[in-house]
């Protein structure tokens, strides 16, 4: 019987186009099959029907000589080849876009939607402060959040984000990034629990009871990933999603919660602040693409979002 052909695979009589009648807009949408890995998808987010996405990739497929996906199991997956195309291509597009945007910006005049990927910290520590530079500033401006979690990445490829906050715990090529803030971990806890007056050791932490922050199990805290590494478990009592009303829910407890100090801050009037012995710090990355870099209302962005960093005050002393 003869091997049936995998409709992904070049044909052996597979005729070249000329790779110069490649308009950009075939790089775009093979860089978006790439992302997201799947035709549909694509179709669905440039408003074309899925055929159009389908003779697009052929083409490209002739231009390049390569399959650039194939199949794999229900998905595609696209070759080794089609990896080292992407690379080269998105930074292409992105250097294409910056020459499209006006190098003159007056944000007093500006209009637009800068899109951000990040998570509860940063809405908490940074937004507030950048929506009022925005407000004050350029008020035609307008912020759109996205949830990043795990997703935040591909967020910031596929161009659903101009930006990704947050720590970063990548270093994929053709991405640039700057330090906004480091931090560390203590522990919260009402002031009535046994707990407040002593100072934490390892073993006592551990086996305190715990409410621990589980971002609906799609992110990990650092200080958890430490004690991992420790071989440790923590006694957890309660789980919860998010960080939000943590004070109203300890209160009148015996549960110790483990956040990051300058969420803790904020809780100091109803809560107990003491540090935790494993304060795992970390850090707080700005990162973008290329697509972005040269543009001067994202740079302008960039610059009042490390303003903003530098006012913060200092946390090491947060829980002494």
């Amino acid at each position: 019987m003869s091997k049936q052909r995998n409709r992904y695979e070049p044909k052996s009589n597979m005729s070249r186009i000329d790779p110069f009648a490649i308009d950009f807009s075939a790089l775009r949408t093979l860089v978006l099959v790439h992302d997201t890995g799947s035709f549909s998808a694509v179709a669905t987010r440039l408003d074309v029907n899925q055929s159009t996405v389908s003779y697009t990739i052929e083409r490209l497929r002739k231009a390049f000589q390569d399959p650039l996906f194939v199949r794999q199991g229900s998905g595609i997956a696209a070759t080794d080849r089609c990896r080292e195309i992407v690379v080269e291509v998105r930074e292409m597009i992105g250097s294409f876009e910056a020459l499209t945007v006006p190098r003159a910006f007056d944000p007093a005049k500006a209009s637009g939607t800068i899109s951000l990927s990040c998570n509860y910290y940063e809405r908490l520590v940074l937004l507030p402060d950048l929506l009022k530079v925005l407000r004050r500033e350029a008020p035609g401006l307008h912020l759109n959040i996205h949830q990043a979690f795990g997703s935040g990445g591909q967020q910031l490829k596929q161009g659903d984000s101009d930006f990704l906050m947050g720590p970063i715990r990548f270093n994929d090529a053709g991405l640039f990034k700057r330090r906004l803030l480091n931090d560390h971990y203590v522990c919260i806890m009402d002031r009535h629990n046994p707990l407040a007056e002593k100072q934490l050791e390892i073993e006592t932490y551990v086996s305190a009871n715990h409410a621990i922050v589980t971002y609906g199990g799609n992110w990990k805290s650092q200080f958890l990933l430490e004690l991992e590494e420790q071989g440790r478990s923590i006694n957890q009592v309660l789980g919860v999603p998010s960080p939000a009303d943590l004070g109203r829910i300890l209160k009148g407890t015996d549960l110790i919660a483990t956040l990051p100090s300058r969420m803790a801050a904020p809780l100091d009037q109803e809560m107990v602040i003491r540090p935790s012995p494993v304060p795992a710090p970390f850090e707080i990355d700005l990162v973008w693409t290329s697509r972005t870099h040269h543009s001067p209302m994202h740079s302008w962005i960039r610059q009042e979002l490390a303003k903003i960093a530098a006012g913060i005050p200092d946390v090491s002393k947060i829980g002494e």
